[in-house]
């Protein structure tokens, strides 16, 4: 009996959680899937049945079967970005550029730890810039460039790294100063 349920702690367990974590993952997607517009069809397999959402397309997995990249540019998407984003714990490539994604930054994506990525630019997304994007130590590159964002850029953690490229064409975006470059002085964020 008692071999009977240490097979059940160290085999079946591990390969619950596993399929945990891909249906959570597979949920998060689904949820952005429902929350665009997809004329071109480019999320079509994206199935909720499929335990493992690393068979979709524009979806990368590691070797653990988590999702570790979302290549979406270009794609012609509209509609918003939604907070179960911040669910893909191992995230590090987040590519949503050139579409017509509308609505806030969800502050979730401030929980993404292992983003590396993130590329918003050339959408109409609006809003501040969640302080929490600030926490992501390991993001090397922004850009959300060419939106309508508006409030104050934040200059703590990892925006210390960013140059005025990264928000360029934001017109109701503003500083205080980033890197010594000239401050933004149009409108605020209402």
């Amino acid at each position: 009996m008692a071999i009977w349920v240490l097979f059940h702690l160290f085999v079946l367990l591990p390969l619950l959680s596993s399929t945990t974590n891909a249906n959570t993952e597979g949920d998060a997607l689904y949820a952005l899937r429902r929350a665009v517009n997809d004329p071109e069809n480019v999320l079509q397999s994206w199935d909720p049945t499929l335990v493992d959402p690393c068979t979709w397309f524009h979806v990368t997995c590691d070797s653990d079967n988590r999702v570790t990249r979302l290549d979406l540019g270009n794609a012609k998407l509209s509609g918003n970005l939604v907070p179960e984003l911040g669910k893909l714990e191992r995230l590090q490539y987040l590519e949503l550029y050139m579409n017509s994604l509308v609505g806030s930054v969800p502050a979730e994506l401030g929980g993404l730890k292992s983003l590396v990525s993130l590329d918003l630019y050339h959408n109409n997304l609006t809003g501040t810039i969640p302080p929490s994007l600030s926490k992501l130590s390991n993001l090397r590159f922004l850009d959300v460039s060419n939106n309508d964002l508006c409030g104050t850029i934040p200059t703590s953690g990892s925006f210390t790294k960013f140059t005025e490229e990264s928000f360029v064409n934001n017109p109701r975006l503003e500083g205080p100063e980033l890197m010594g470059f000239v401050r933004y002085d149009i409108g605020g964020c209402k």
